[in-house]
């Protein structure tokens, strides 16, 4: 995937209400404008990163990027747990990732706590995988502190100053 790492931003907008309530893992969703532009060679599957929200501290992730087999969702989502306890909602914030690496593809489960047993396996791998020298660095980047109060998607290359910014990926 030589899209990775991929810088992107959105505000963070209402999912399927599963995350919390269902599997007790609650995960912010970025609007359509931003799935919409993922590039072509970000399959869907599982991937690590880093994530903040608004100018807050940046944080280990892990994302789910598809249709959720389980679920047999029929709309595309970039679902984001953060690995971080906040302590309350943050609809309408405008969170920040980075995507460092892939984990697997996504796929169906045969009961909900085998999806939550794999959703658990993906968060230790993810810490573990961060801790990497090449990967921890990016927790550091500019991106986390460039102007974050809009949607924006970046190239993979190290993040370009907020005048190189491509507005909803445009």
């Amino acid at each position: 995937m030589k899209s990775l790492p991929y810088f992107c931003r959105g505000e963070v907008v209402r999912g399927f209400g599963r995350g919390s309530k269902e599997l007790g893992i609650p995960t912010a969703n970025f609007p359509d404008s931003v799935v919409d532009n993922l590039p072509a060679d970000i399959s869907t599957g599982i991937y690590y990163g880093w994530a903040c929200v608004g100018n807050g501290d940046v944080y280990k992730m892990v994302m789910s990027i598809g249709w959720n087999p389980y679920y047999k969702n029929t709309k595309k989502s970039m679902e984001t747990h953060v690995i971080h306890k906040f302590k309350e909602d943050f609809y309408g914030e405008v969170l920040s990732v980075v995507l460092v690496g892939y984990i697997r593809p996504e796929r169906s489960f045969n009961s909900l706590e085998a999806l939550i047993a794999a959703i658990n396996s993906d968060i230790e791998e993810a810490k573990m995988k961060l801790e990497l020298p090449e990967h921890h660095k990016l927790k550091d980047d500019n991106f986390f502190t460039s102007t974050a109060n809009s949607s924006s998607v970046l190239p993979a290359a190290p993040s370009p100053s907020t005048s190189q910014t491509i507005m909803n990926g445009h």
